[in-house]
């Protein structure tokens, strides 16, 4: 990956919906030569895909909690049962395995209290092995961004 790459990857992480004519005018490349980088960084798997980065306020969203999970047991069947089941709830947007006294921390969106309530009671707490959630709920967010830094 060349210094051309990295500002490939910069302008599609700015903007996906610029045109391939401007983002490749904006770095100077030709369309051509830009839309061959732009494919070899998919195939590689460095772009994984392009989204919408919708506002969940704007959606009703407007709680964001972050909760501690930690599991009774930590055997491989349990761990990826947990995996495999944590991912199919579209409230929980993000899921980290982790080091430490936490097993995973979980980032989920909800539209209120009640319904994170439900949410943990009826799906959160039922996830295999778990044998205790500690929950934080973000008061403001002061950054959050999908661009990493190339």
């Amino acid at each position: 990956m060349d210094e051309t790459d990295r500002k490939i990857l910069a302008a599609i992480q700015a903007d996906a919906s610029v045109s391939i004519a401007e983002m490749a005018d904006a770095i100077g490349l030709s369309h051509t030569p830009f839309w061959r980088r732009l494919k070899k960084l998919e195939a590689d798997g460095v772009i994984r895909k392009r989204v919408a980065i919708l506002d969940p306020e704007k959606l009703g969203l407007a709680i964001t909690v972050f909760a501690n999970i930690r599991l009774r047991q930590h055997d491989e069947e349990t761990l990826e049962a947990f995996e495999r089941q944590v991912a199919e709830y579209p409230e929980v947007i993000e899921c980290y395995s982790m080091s430490g006294e936490t097993d995973y921390v979980v980032r989920a969106v909800v539209r209120s209290i009640d319904e994170y309530e439900r949410l943990l009671k009826r799906k959160l707490l039922h996830l295999p092995g778990v044998i205790a959630i500690n929950s934080h709920f973000a008061l403001k967010c002061i950054k959050l961004t999908t661009q990493l830094p190339v």
